[in-house]
């Protein structure tokens, strides 16, 4: 928000809120809102969550067939891809349809969130890398500074936006092996993973948590953020 100079009531566009987590503390803020949501279970989540914010709505649509309002216009067009949202938009209409809907000087804000692996990680992952090679997972492993930013040159090569602020920030956290095991559970190349794969991978992170005092494991994190001004 610093970076493109947004206040309250800047109205923002949000594509993929999924249950509305991070729209949360922006609606607190005051920011009038409108999330498009695909998926119908989490697009009634994030109603939920959001139902005290007047100036929240929440449409159930995929981004590329949403129909704003007639001469809607937004100064922040924020975009949460992560592992599904604004990778997935057809890359003939994200760059486009986010360009027409921003007001002159509007920013488009993209982030994603990957396991990061720097100096010193645990070497937990190196002790079951061998599975993960098994099931189709082992890598490669750089570190975060040698990760490029995954949108930048789709930004410049839109002709429509230029890159103002790449950033990029990793920390760490901590995991039980039901945590851990939870949290792969809700990524696209697990949920799409044959189950005895799946299984495999499970009962080692298991049994790798064990034999430790605390069971707990340590995954880092690495979000590139990049945000782009319209020309």
């Amino acid at each position: 928000m610093a970076v493109a100079k947004v206040t309250p009531p800047a109205r923002l566009l949000e594509v993929g809120c999924g249950p509305g987590k991070a729209t949360l503390p922006l609606a607190r803020m005051g920011f009038p809102i409108t999330a498009v949501e695909l998926g119908v279970a989490p697009a009634a989540e994030a109603r939920r969550r959001l139902a005290e914010f007047s100036g929240v709505s929440v449409v159930t649509s995929a981004f590329e067939d949403w129909e704003p309002p007639a001469g809607a216009r937004f100064d922040l067009v924020y975009l949460v891809y992560a592992a599904t949202a604004w990778k997935w938009v057809d890359p003939e209409v994200k760059y486009a349809k986010a360009a027409e809907l921003l007001a002159p000087g509007g920013h488009v804000a993209v982030w994603n969130a990957e396991h990061a692996f720097p100096a010193g990680f645990d070497p937990f992952f190196g002790e079951i890398r061998e599975v993960l090679e098994e099931i189709g997972g082992g890598g490669p492993w750089p570190p975060p500074e040698d990760v490029p930013d995954p949108v930048a040159a789709e930004f410049e090569a839109s002709a429509r936006f230029t890159v103002v602020a790449p950033r990029r920030y990793v920390w760490a956290l901590r995991y039980t092996a039901d945590e851990y095991i939870a949290l792969l559970k809700t990524f696209s190349g697990h949920l799409a993973m044959e189950p005895a794969r799946n299984e495999r991978l499970f009962r080692e992170v298991r049994r790798l948590l064990a034999a430790r005092p605390d069971g707990r494991l340590t995954r880092h994190w690495s979000v590139v953020l990049t945000i782009g001004r319209r020309l």
